[in-house]
């Protein structure tokens, strides 16, 4: 062991999910990383990490089997040496294809819901349970559960509504644990990044830069990882500790209301 805390961080190979586990690497705590396949990108992300001097263990774990999570949870603690003491549920995948919400295929819906909140919501519950029954003690003096969402859990594109869908749940989803765990010390907070420059956005870069421009966005530009790494690093490190079950948004003004 250690001595220091562990955190979790789903779907951390490269982008936003990469960026966070560096940044809770920095803040203290040994990091273990997942994605659904071992690649080369998730190794490089383990050694991203390991410069920061923390330890860190990259994890194949497909979130959209449930029955594996309590499995994933015990083998990471076992690998690194202590408690589970901040999840973060940033894993989730996008739509098949972009179009008109009338062509939206049950194939491209049932993905986006199995991975992005059914999975999601029983690994929260896995993570709970267990944090719940174990006998160790925290490491961390404000163990959390964070979850990235999106803007689109309260701003509609009808272009990738199955989408839409899932962030909307999994935003509830958040809501209903942050109430369960709060009076065991369990802080739960919601992320909803905006227009985040990563692979996933990149598609859709000429179409959002004219909109920002005519003013989709307060701050003029794309966000970066970083910034998104920043927030969870607040939140994970007990930077709002009287704060719990809300939408922390890092979108440089998106979804403020204006006319």
């Amino acid at each position: 062991m250690s001595g220091r805390p562990v955190a979790l961080v789903t779907g951390s190979r490269r982008g936003i999910g990469q960026a966070i586990a560096v940044e809770l690497g920095r803040a203290g705590f040994d990091v273990a990383l997942t994605d659904a396949v071992a690649s080369n990108e998730l190794d490089q992300a383990v050694a991203d990490v390991e410069k920061t001097g923390a330890r860190a263990i990259a994890v194949v774990s497909d979130l959209a089997d449930v029955g594996s999570h309590r499995a994933t949870l015990l083998d990471i603690e076992a690998r690194l040496g202590g408690p589970i003491d901040c999840l973060v549920n940033n894993a989730g995948v996008s739509v098949m294809s972009r179009g008109d919400l009338l062509d939206v295929t049950p194939e491209s819906f049932d993905r986006c819901i199995a991975v992005n909140t059914r999975g999601t919501f029983f690994f929260m519950q896995a993570f709970a349970k267990h944090f719940l029954s174990r006998a160790q003690s925290s490491m961390a003096p404000h163990p959390s559960v964070i979850t990235i969402t999106s803007s689109n859990a309260v701003a509609a594109s009808p272009l990738r509504g199955e989408y839409c869908v899932s962030k909307a749940g999994l935003s509830m989803a958040t809501t209903l644990f942050a109430l369960r765990l709060a009076e065991h010390g369990v802080s739960v907070y919601e992320v909803q990044p905006g227009l985040i420059e990563t692979e996933m956005t990149a598609p859709s870069r000429a179409r959002y830069d004219a909109q920002m421009e005519q003013g989709l966005t307060a701050i003029k530009r794309w966000g970066t990882p970083q910034e998104v790494a920043t927030a969870v690093r607040t939140l994970a490190t007990g930077g709002l500790p009287y704060s719990v079950g809300q939408a922390i948004r890092v979108d440089g003004g998106l979804l403020v209301t204006k006319y």
